[in-house]
């Protein structure tokens, strides 16, 4: 960030009296420029015991597979923006069920938030985001193809049904 959002002047990056930690901020018009993580949102659209993935057609790991999911936007609700995403990447018409996973990623400023959905219909396919749309049953899903570690992680809980089952992933889940 080089400069304020709010009055255009050079900002400066340290710490302020009211703040325990350096931040941005303009010494101009004292405004704090916090920097928040991210949310991205999406589904896990199932039918019949199967569930559906994208193929990705872009980077990051563009030819792996994922979730539909993707960055909240301004003025939506998490669930509006995982049906949006899962509309917008594979075509699919969804009604969420409950929110079914949360996965932090602090090193990089991102929260996931999955919610279990159900298809509506049969009526998918890729966009421009998306090579490929195909629904998996548990004992298919390709896990070593699976584009980032929140997606494998909300997967391997649907497939394997309970947290309990992953020990590999359970010691990271502290606080």
């Amino acid at each position: 960030m080089n400069y304020c959002s709010n009055c255009g002047q050079p900002v400066a990056f340290g710490y302020i009296p009211e703040e325990d930690t350096e931040r941005f901020h303009c010494p101009s018009c004292g405004a704090i420029h916090y920097q928040n993580p991210k949310l991205v949102v999406g589904c896990l659209p199932r039918r019949d015991d199967k569930v559906l993935l994208c193929k990705r057609a872009i980077e990051p790991c563009k030819g792996l597979w994922t979730l539909p999911a993707g960055f909240m936007e301004m003025g939506e609700s998490v669930e509006q923006g995982a049906i949006r995403e899962t509309l917008e990447e594979a075509s699919a018409k969804v009604e969420i069920v409950h929110l079914f996973s949360i996965y932090s990623l602090p090193k990089i400023g991102q929260i996931y938030m999955i919610f279990l959905a159900n298809l509506i219909n049969m009526d998918f396919h890729p966009n421009k985001e998306t090579s490929e749309v195909r629904l998996f049953s548990k004992s298919a899903i390709p896990f070593k193809q699976i584009a980032f570690t929140a997606i494998r992680y909300s997967l391997e809980k649907y497939a394997l049904g309970s947290l309990e089952q992953l020990p590999h992933l359970g010691s990271s889940l502290k606080f």
